[in-house]
């Protein structure tokens, strides 16, 4: 029986049912296609850097993808790098910046697969996958087809797509990506990168600079993965930092006067979680059992020791999420996948 807390950045999770790699994309469609047609449970496992796994496991199938490749082709002044989905992503960013690559060198660092980042439209530091994706292949398991799907047709939003919406529909097989052929970065839009790198926000700068402030940041906020440090066995950040409405907006102003915040889509605005969540009593590093928020970042919550359970971990993201809305309103949402299980 094979445990799945191996397969997990957090290191939790119980046993699949029936564990299996698929090593080509023709495999995992094969292997989900069976698993439908005889109406098994099935999930399909990448790098498990941002899934929480119940105690009690996966009673089914897990498919590991193991699907490898790169293949780059020109189209005017951008490349078309298509990757498989169980390519690592952050080897495929070191790749792009040492080619002269531009547009996904913000993304450095993060843990996962290749087939992960439009699920999740995963980003970071004013970069998120939504901007460079062209299209997603994927294995249709509604209607049984391998289907080429637009990036429009993506329905990509802040840390969240239309395959995210409904887990149930889509295998990603492979992502394609537009990279500008520059050597220079694109637009520095984060200010805490901006600060590092010591320029204004708005600049560009060569690509290897802003992969090294990057990696820089996110070792020093524990979200780089390392066997050395305890506060990278987690999920990243637990928590999404909520999108309010004006009117939401207001209301936490009255309470919090001051909090970290910035403009998002139309009227809305995008409110720092990791600021809520330190103001609402739980500092980095405070703990319930063998769990606790990370030393260096309190968004992200770290089974250090290898000793905790999913329960306990749950459990503490809940006297989280219940704290912060009980003093400001707000209510967090979960960023990880949860199998199994449930804030």
């Amino acid at each position: 029986m094979e445990m799945l807390a191996p397969y997990t950045t957090l290191g939790l999770g119980g046993p699949a049912g029936e564990f299996v790699e698929a090593a080509t994309a023709e495999q995992l469609v094969s292997l989900v296609a069976e698993a439908d047609r005889q109406g098994r449970p099935t999930l399909v496992l990448g790098g498990g850097s941002n899934l929480v796994v119940s105690d009690a496991g996966f009673d089914g199938l897990v498919v590991r993808v193991a699907s490898r490749g790169v293949t780059v082709s020109r189209d005017g002044e951008q490349v078309l790098v298509t990757a498989e989905a169980g390519e690592d992503w952050d080897p495929l960013v070191a790749r792009a910046v040492a080619e002269g690559w531009s547009g996904i060198e913000c993304m450095s660092g993060i843990p996962g697969l290749v087939g992960s980042t439009p699920i999740q439209n995963v980003g970071a530091y004013g970069q998120e996958v939504a901007q460079t994706v062209r299209c997603v292949r994927a294995y249709d398991r509604l209607t049984r087809q391998v289907v080429d799907i637009e990036a429009r047709q993506c329905g990509f939003s802040y840390r969240d797509s239309a395959f995210k919406r409904d887990l149930s529909r889509h295998v990603v097989l492979a992502v394609t990506y537009a990279l500008d052929l520059s050597d220079r970065s694109g637009a520095v839009a984060y200010k805490e990168l901006a600060g590092r790198l010591g320029v204004a926000l708005g600049e560009r700068v060569p690509l290897a600079h802003a992969r090294e402030a990057v990696l820089a940041l996110r070792r020093g906020k524990g979200m780089v993965l390392d066997p050395d440090d305890p506060d990278t066995r987690s999920a990243g950040s637990f928590f999404t930092n909520p999108i309010l409405t004006a009117a939401e907006a207001e209301e936490l102003a009255a309470r919090a006067p001051g909090h970290p915040s910035w403009p998002h889509d139309g009227d809305t605005v995008k409110v720092s979680a990791a600021w809520l969540i330190e103001q609402a009593g739980y500092p980095k590093g405070y703990g319930r059992g063998p769990v606790r928020i990370s030393t260096k970042h309190t968004l992200a919550l770290t089974n250090p020791d290898g000793l905790g359970t999913t329960a306990d971990l749950l459990a503490l993201a809940r006297e989280v999420r219940d704290g912060v809305r009980e003093k400001f309103g707000v209510s967090l949402v979960n960023e990880p996948v949860m199998v199994g299980c449930a804030l």
